[in-house]
């Protein structure tokens, strides 16, 4: 039960997109020629960054095969360190990352596919034993996330960015509200009297996070709620793109102070690495822009009476191939 998107927390959700716009913004910012030194400094001297990300090497597939450029895959986490335990976003061992993106940029450089996996999606934990993905990160903190995300796709991660959500939602007031078209109209749970109509509409921080979060009001749950996710982050993303923030030091430089507090990457993520694929992808329009989930066989329970979703093993071979020798372009979710 695959998902795609082409052309076009309080939430937990929406940690993850976060940290992807957040490298957009800078990405942005390289095209925009606007104060990089400024962005820089900005970025890299309030970032954290995580000292411990990667598992052993002797249980680590090897990277993409891609020609020219490497090909380079992005783990996104999400955490509740910060906004809900008031701790370090450096230690994320107890907690749990209930939405996980894979963000992998072919060595061509000539688009970006963006794989979501549900947190309750139902597979092997190394160590651990069947279980779901989320709770990877709370056995074994990032280490464990990260090898249990290339234990399912075969294919080695290159970075890894975890993100707090309780800068989301100054983020959006600080874009001045983002434009959505919602396709089937539902009553918030999250935003008491609101209802989200059909159609076009901005949102506001409060609204986009109700938005993002919403799941009740579906019958499938979290893959309409992943779904919406995925066409607001498209939505934003746009906004974020446009002339307006890009060409505005000002816009560019609070942008960045927002996110940052709720952000922590591998030392090699920093604005040098992002201003690098800045140049490689400058060209790229959001009709480049793939978004998918995991295959999935929709929803069961696990033997212990766990609720949980289940993955399409039997799907995953052409998934993992296309991981593995770079060619999403032909993977067809």
């Amino acid at each position: 039960m695959p998902y795609a998107i082409r052309h076009q927390r309080r939430s937990r959700g929406w940690r993850n997109v976060i940290a992807i716009m957040l490298s957009l913004v800078l990405l942005g910012a390289g095209a925009g020629g606007v104060g990089t030194y400024k962005l820089s400094r900005s970025f890299d001297d309030q970032i954290a960054t995580i000292s411990t990300v990667f598992p052993a090497a002797d249980v680590r597939p090897p990277a993409s095969v891609g020609e020219g450029a490497e090909a380079q895959n992005i783990l996104v986490l999400g955490s509740d360190s910060r906004g809900a335990h008031n701790t370090s976003i450096n230690d994320l061992t107890g907690q749990r990352s209930d939405v996980i993106m894979v963000v992998h940029i072919p060595a061509n450089r000539e688009g970006v596919w963006v794989m979501s996996i549900l947190r309750d999606s139902w597979l092997e934990i190394p160590g651990h034993g069947q279980a779901k993905i989320n709770a990877a990160l709370s056995w074994g903190g990032v280490p464990l996330a990260v090898q249990t995300v290339e234990s399912l796709i075969k294919t080695r991660i290159d970075h890894v960015a975890v993100v707090d959500f309780e800068g989301f939602q100054a983020i959006t007031d600080a874009l001045g509200g983002v434009e959505i078209d919602n396709p089937v109209a539902f009553a918030s749970s999250k935003l008491t009297g609101h209802t989200f109509t059909a159609g076009k509409q901005v949102v506001t921080g409060a609204e986009a996070l109700a938005y993002a979060r919403e799941r009740y009001a579906f019958a499938d749950g979290d893959f309409t709620r992943v779904r919406n996710q995925q066409r607001f982050f498209k939505a934003m993303l746009s906004t974020v793109m446009s002339s307006r923030t890009v060409t505005n030091p000002a816009t560019l430089t609070r942008l960045i102070e927002q996110v940052t507090p709720w952000l922590a990457v591998d030392e090699g993520l920093d604005f040098a690495y992002l201003t690098g694929l800045e140049l490689q992808l400058r060209d790229l329009h959001g009709s480049d822009l793939t978004f998918f989930t995991l295959p999935t066989n929709g929803t069961g329970t696990s033997a212990n009476g766990q609720s949980i979703v289940k993955v399409a093993t039997g799907e995953l071979a052409p998934l993992q191939q296309a991981f593995q020798t770079d060619t999403l372009a032909d993977y067809a979710p």
